[in-house]
């Protein structure tokens, strides 16, 4: 069988609509921290089962855990939030893939066998940084992963107006 994960981080309380529509299909939804307000997690699991940890900014909950194992079609997925803090060598501890956030930038690198996804930031933009989550195909044979980006409209200056509307 093949399972399709959504995976999703530093949402800082906003899930945009792009991305829920994005995630609309998943088997379920990995959200690498920086959850930024519990909503977040309420509206994800909506669409689809919900494994979250912890990120720096989610002082707010002490139920979520600052990392995860999560197991499907016979792979072994590691999360954590920061990646600077991975205190383990994945490969030796029999993981598939590392699955981190924190720093808004997208990426999808293969180290010793093992995946390494990043799916950036879906929540508010930093810098010039891409608005992006990730798609993880899982199989017992193989792991895909690609990074969304998302579709959002910035708000523009009616000068003349002297209004900020949204187009």
């Amino acid at each position: 069988m093949t399972a399709i994960i959504g995976v999703i981080s530093d949402t800082h309380g906003l899930l945009r609509p792009a991305a829920k529509s994005a995630l609309a299909g998943c088997d379920l939804i990995v959200h690498a921290g920086d959850i930024g307000k519990p909503h977040v997690l309420e509206e994800l699991a909506e669409i689809a089962p919900v494994t979250a940890i912890r990120g720096n900014v989610d002082a707010w909950t002490e139920e979520l855990p600052d990392n995860d194992v999560v197991e499907i079609e016979g792979r072994y997925l590691y999360v954590l939030h920061n990646i600077e803090l991975l205190d383990l060598d994945p490969r030796a501890a029999g993981f598939d893939a590392v699955i981190f956030g924190h720093s808004h930038v997208p990426a999808v690198y293969t180290r010793d066998g093992v995946l390494y996804l990043n799916p950036g930031s879906a929540g508010p933009r930093r810098f010039k940084l891409p608005i992006a989550l990730a798609l993880l195909t899982v199989s017992e044979t193989a792991l895909d992963a690609r990074i969304v980006e998302l579709s959002v409209r910035a708000p523009t200056s009616d000068v003349r107006a002297g209004l900020r509307t949204k187009r």
